[in-house]
């Protein structure tokens, strides 16, 4: 039996919509949508980055096919990432954003070659670091940075 990717996707969104028993408003669910496809990856390594970025269809910003320069994937649960943009379980750092209170294993996919899909070539790296999130009403939308030493 052959399992589209989409499946997989539609499974995982509709798994992060069941979060805390709630779902994001209509006007953050695209970006929090977004945010999931691009950097939840509990199961991603640091040997797959071309798959899963070509797989997610994940591209520059602005473009539709250009090859994106770094992805960071986090390795973590749905649960656990959504509480960094809790006030009492992430640390606030101004204007919407939040670090971890923990280190996060993440895989980090940098460009080694190619300008346009799919022939983006990534080389990835596995690390641990405090995340830094952009949260929109307690919501995981943008991801900023890692912080090794927090």
């Amino acid at each position: 039996m052959e399992i589209h990717y989409s499946a997989v996707i539609l499974l995982v969104l509709g798994v992060a919509f069941t979060a805390y028993g709630q779902q994001p408003p209509p006007h953050i669910k695209p970006r929090y949508e977004n945010f999931l496809n691009q950097h939840l990856g509990p199961h991603v390594n640091e040997h797959i980055c071309d798959t899963e970025i070509r797989k997610r269809h994940i591209t520059a910003p602005g473009t539709a096919n250009g090859c994106k320069e770094v992805n960071t994937f986090i390795q973590v649960n749905l649960n656990d990432l959504k509480a960094v943009c809790d006030p009492e379980k992430g640390k606030p750092q101004g204007n919407n954003m939040f670090m971890s209170n923990t280190v996060y294993h993440v895989v980090t996919c940098k460009l080694r070659s190619g300008a346009r899909h799919p022939r983006c070539t990534y080389r990835g790296r596995k690390s641990t670091r405090y995340v830094v999130l952009g949260c929109d009403g307690g919501w995981p939308v943008h991801y900023d940075e890692g912080i090794i030493n927090g």
